[in-house]
């Protein structure tokens, strides 16, 4: 028989999570009730916001309680349904954690084209991490034609849409990631004018001779020492979209080094920079619509490009998610729970 492997928050971790964290539990599949339908996941996205969630720290969004589902977003497809808006075999989006079958009451559900091939990419691209890169650099960057774009992150699920949109509106983008592999596919395959391997050391330098003439557009998910490059060469009026900051996730305390604070205050105002924080779906949430109609446009003309690093099996997701952290993915992390 059928039974639902769940992954509980065991632990809360002290740093970088360890697989000790994590807690493997099978359990019957839940029966749905009447007005609720039955999920069977059938993949599962792995995000960096999700090391936030398994802090208790205050924070955007609650926080896992021990012993609970991690949550995830998920594709999944309705297996039996007591919901009159939903139908067995209807494909969806939905956010039932890292666990093969869910219950839910429609709410927050989106139904899925069944022709989208592969269903995942509702989960990269057309989902979450494409619709941040699209309003982060449009609506707070706002490029301009012939303005220089910096992108961290670059060949990640959000830094790879922020560059290529960026070239199509005119701009000449340099990415930053890790090892000569991410920084080839970003040159070669997605059309960045340069990418900077932050791992082969003297950043700083190597960030200021791809940029001649500064930078106006940063997309910030990485902070650390890739922000300590950036910020000197900040033009005046120059927009900084910040949408995370994966290399402070695991800190326990203050990075080391001098006090850097108050470098950061005196560039704003001096040099007029805009420096905005968002949370994609709490801003920008009613767009949604409008961001997948264009991006959709834009994959089927091939003027967009992206890449899945797709991990087979439930049971594999704590080692991916560890390792998404550590930079050990390539491309949008995603998790094939059931065919």
């Amino acid at each position: 028989m059928a039974s639902n492997l769940k992954i509980l928050l065991h632990s809360r971790p002290a740093g970088a999570p360890t697989a000790g964290n994590f807690q493997l539990e099978f359990a019957p599949v839940p029966v749905p009730a009447p007005g609720q339908l039955l999920l069977r996941t059938l993949y599962l996205s792995l995000d960096p916001y999700m090391r936030g969630r398994m802090s208790d720290a205050p924070s955007y969004a609650a926080p896992v309680a021990l012993g609970e589902v991690m949550g995830g977003g998920t594709i999944a497809r309705v297996e039996a349904s007591l919901h009159p808006g939903f139908g067995e075999g209807d494909l969806v989006l939905a956010y039932g954690g890292w666990q093969s079958y869910a219950l839910s009451d429609g709410a927050g559900l989106t139904k899925l084209d069944p022709a989208l091939d592969p269903p995942s990419l509702a989960l990269g691209i057309l989902g979450m991490p494409g619709f941040t890169a699209y309003m982060g650099l449009l609506e707070i960057g706002q490029p301009k034609a012939g303005e220089t774009v910096v992108v961290a992150a670059a060949s990640g699920a959000v830094g790879s849409v922020v560059g290529q949109i960026a070239k199509l509106k005119g701009c000449r983008v340099v990415g930053i990631a890790g090892g000569p592999r991410k920084c080839g596919y970003v040159v070669e395959e997605l059309g960045f004018d340069a990418c900077i391997d932050h791992r082969a050391g003297d950043l700083p330098q190597r960030l200021a001779r791809a940029c001649p003439d500064g930078i106006d557009v940063y997309f910030e998910n990485v902070g650390g020492a890739v922000f300590d490059a950036v910020l000197p060469l900040l033009n005046v009026q120059a927009r900084v979209p910040v949408c995370g900051l994966i290399a402070h996730y695991n800190d326990t305390t203050l990075p080391p080094g001098p006090d850097r604070l108050g470098l950061l205050p005196r560039a704003i105002l001096t040099r007029r920079i805009k420096m905005q924080g968002f949370i994609i779906f709490d801003d920008f949430g009613p767009r949604f619509g409008e961001f997948q109609q264009a991006m959709g446009d834009w994959v089927r003309a091939g003027k967009i490009k992206y890449r899945e690093d797709l991990v087979e099996g439930l049971e594999n997701a704590p080692a991916a998610f560890i390792g998404l952290l550590q930079g050990a993915n390539f491309g949008k992390l995603v998790v094939r729970v059931s065919h």
